[in-house]
This record gives C-alpha cells, structure tokens and sequence, in this order.
C-alpha cells in the first residue's frame, strides 16, 4: 500500500528550528520564537486534511512515512513511523517527533530527523517569508 499527499506552505522569519526532538508543520500564519519546532507555517493542510487513504495507510503497524521538504536551493527528507494509534485528526498542525509520543498532532514516531537536524541553510530559506514551500509525503507499507 502507498499514499502520497503534497502541501504547500510558506517561511516566516520566527523559524528558528531549535527543537531536537520534533519538527512541525503548521496552517497557521503567525508564528512566535517560542515555536521553535516549526519549520513551515501557512500550510494547505492539516493532520485532519490528510486523504483517508493516507491516514487508512499511515495507521497499520508496519508504516514508512517519509517527508520531503524542497525550497528554491533545498531538499531535504525525514523518515520515520505510523502506528496504529495515529489519529490525524488535528486541524491545523502535523508533528514529525523522534519518539514515540503520539497525539492528534502527530505525523510520525521514531522520525530520523527533529527541527534541529535540518541544514542551516534550508532554515535560512526557511525564514523567508516570501519563500514557497512544497512538501511531500508518502506513506508506504
């Protein structure tokens, strides 16, 4: 099984991406310093907008997600887990978290990256409010 999803989503200059332990992508288009997990804001979607057939996919026990974000000069990707106890049902925020903390917000378990592992200068993009964003995501079991 395979299900692919793209959002497309904007910097801010509050994005610092400090976090080590997750990274977030966001709908909402304000943003403060203490968000330091965020990496996107003004996204097109949510946990809860996500296909069923992304969510039917991301939620059996033997799920890869894996997340590319791709900028003007980047492309990054993180890897990590669904678990059948995902419930993507969070309006506005997607949370990629290296452990095993699962939430409404909740993208991924055990990702192999968190906001702090993402290249400087992808982050220096990244806080270009101008700058356009697409991410991909692809869950494949």
């Amino acid at each position: 099984m395979r299900a692919t999803e793209t959002i497309e989503a904007s910097g801010n200059p509050n994005i610092t991406a400090k976090n080590k332990t997750t990274f977030e992508i966001t709908k909402e288009t304000h943003l403060t310093k203490r968000g330091d997990c965020i990496i996107a804001v003004n996204a097109t979607k949510g946990a809860q907008d996500l296909s069923d057939a992304f969510k039917q996919t991301a939620t059996r026990e033997d799920a890869k997600i894996t997340l590319t974000i791709e900028t003007s000069n980047h492309r990054e990707t993180a890897t990590g887990r669904g678990n059948p106890q995902l419930t993507l049902s969070h309006p506005t925020d997607l949370v990629a978290r290296k452990s095993d903390h699962i939430s409404d917000r909740t993208l991924m378990i055990k990702a192999d990256k968190a906001a702090a592992d993402f290249p400087r200068g992808l982050i220096k993009e990244l806080q270009n409010p101008s700058q356009k964003i697409t991410i991909t995501l692809i869950v494949e079991t």
